[in-house]
């Protein structure tokens, strides 16, 4: 592409969608645009941006930093809501208008609810998605042939890519700004506004939520005790022993139920305690790996790691408030 060449990074304002985001896009995209504007040897396309509302039946182009030009946008966005995700009846128009473009070859996005947007396009049928970890197991059953991963935070999957919370629009923008225009201008950009390049994940903010809501009253009782007494040295004998089950029944039971083997099950429950304690307290790693049951430190980090995606020191240095390690 010659230096002067544009790609179109086209904002889908559907109902509720929010507009912190839709504006927030807009001007990292111009940030961006200043500074790839500053290295003249730099031959990359500077970034179109258009936003894009439904106007009953119709979508038009509502605002274009380019308008005397005709739309062929290269991306498309859908961005985050605060209402509950978008109803199918609500989505229709939004969903065959993102499907035609995509037709014609636009790559289309998601941020957080957006991904409910374009599931209903179908295209994400077989893929791997995301979206705001809260939303994770309504998406999984309103669309049962995505692969919904609530713990990224972005999956870019060449021709979609979804993005999971609120403000991963930045992760999303940054994103584009690094397809378009190379690292070096999305590295600018992220400094500029006092935001992480991509690579985080969207599992080191959100919560561990068991399922408790399954209707299976000896698990559901196993679970209560579970919290009450954090999961320290419990035995596989002992919490079938709480559910009144031979241990391969409670296996098979309690899977069914939570959706995870009772060790995942008591890892995220010793995990989430921990993550508390590295937050709030003073204690070193070793302190709270003793105080959640691991004796052993170095097992403690492998399976931190392992549910969160950094260490558990990683963890205090970014999220800590009385950091000491």
């Amino acid at each position: 592409m010659a230096k002067d060449s544009l790609a179109e990074i086209g904002i889908l304002i559907y109902p509720d969608a929010l507009l912190s985001a839709v504006y927030g896009l807009t001007d990292l995209f111009h940030v961006s645009n200043q500074l790839a504007a500053k290295h003249i040897d730099l031959k990359r396309p500077r970034l179109r941006i258009s936003h894009w509302q439904s106007k009953g039946q119709k979508i038009e182009r509502v605002f274009d930093t380019h308008e005397n030009l005709s739309s062929n946008p290269m991306f498309l966005i859908a961005p985050p809501s605060f209402s509950l995700p978008i109803s199918k009846e609500a989505a229709v128009t939004s969903a065959q208008w993102l499907k035609g473009w995509h037709q014609k070859g636009a790559i289309l996005c998601s941020v957080c609810a957006g991904s409910f947007v374009l599931g209903e396009t179908g295209l994400l049928k077989g893929r791997s998605s995301t979206t705001h970890w809260s939303y994770a197991d309504a998406m999984a059953g309103r669309f049962v042939d995505t692969k919904v991963e609530g713990d990224k935070l972005i999956i870019d999957d060449g021709d979609i890519i979804t993005a999971g919370g609120f403000m991963a629009w930045t992760d999303l923008g940054l994103r584009l700004v690094h397809r378009v225009m190379g690292p070096t201008i999305m590295l600018e950009t992220a400094r500029f506004l006092l935001v992480d390049p991509p690579g985080r994940e969207q599992r080191y903010y959100s919560s561990f939520v068991p399922n408790l809501h399954h209707g299976d009253g000896a698990i559901l009782k196993v679970q209560h005790w579970l919290q009450a007494t954090g999961a320290r040295e419990v035995t596989l004998l002992q919490l079938a022993g709480k559910a009144g089950m031979e241990p391969r029944t409670f296996l098979r039971r309690f899977h069914k139920a939570t959706g995870l083997k009772p060790t995942e099950y008591c890892q995220h429950l010793r995990v989430g305690k921990a993550r508390e304690m590295l937050e709030f307290t003073n204690q070193n790693i070793e302190q709270v790996a003793w105080s959640v049951g691991y004796e052993d430190p170095g097992a403690f980090r492998k399976v931190f790691y392992k549910v969160m995606g950094l260490t558990p020191g990683d963890y205090r240095h970014r999220f800590g408030g009385m950091a000491a390690s």
